[in-house]
């Protein structure tokens, strides 16, 4: 089942089994974790880091960017959390995956090395 809605749920720790159509937030451990909103059961986890997502909650709902790409998955997802609704986002081929995932990798070292470590 495809989800187009999550609920969230703010959590110290992120249960070892989670709920469909549930975004679990660990605030102490700047993480977040669902099961993946095609409908394939597989668990995604989203770092909080200036190099990874953002988060942020308005009072009422919340969002995550940049999009979710689970490009390991069988499913390769991709979508947006926006305001506690999935967003479809574009199918990326594998050329795009891997600039994607480059550009990532540059962005962390350059994040890492203005941080000393």
């Amino acid at each position: 089942m495809r989800y187009t809605k999550l609920e969230h749920r703010f959590v110290q720790y992120i249960p070892e089994q989670l709920e469909p159509g549930v975004l679990y937030i660990s605030m102490e451990y700047a993480t977040a974790a669902h099961n993946c909103c095609c409908g394939c059961g597989l668990q995604v986890v989203t770092p909080f880091t200036p190099a990874d997502w953002k988060f942020t909650f308005d009072g009422e709902t919340v969002s995550l960017w940049p999009s979710i790409g689970n490009w390991n998955f069988p499913c390769r997802s991709h979508y947006i959390i926006r305001h506690n609704r999935i967003f479809a986002a574009e199918r990326w081929d594998n050329d795009k995956v891997k600039a994607g995932r480059d550009k990532d990798h540059k962005l962390k070292q350059k994040y890492f090395a203005s941080k000393g470590t």
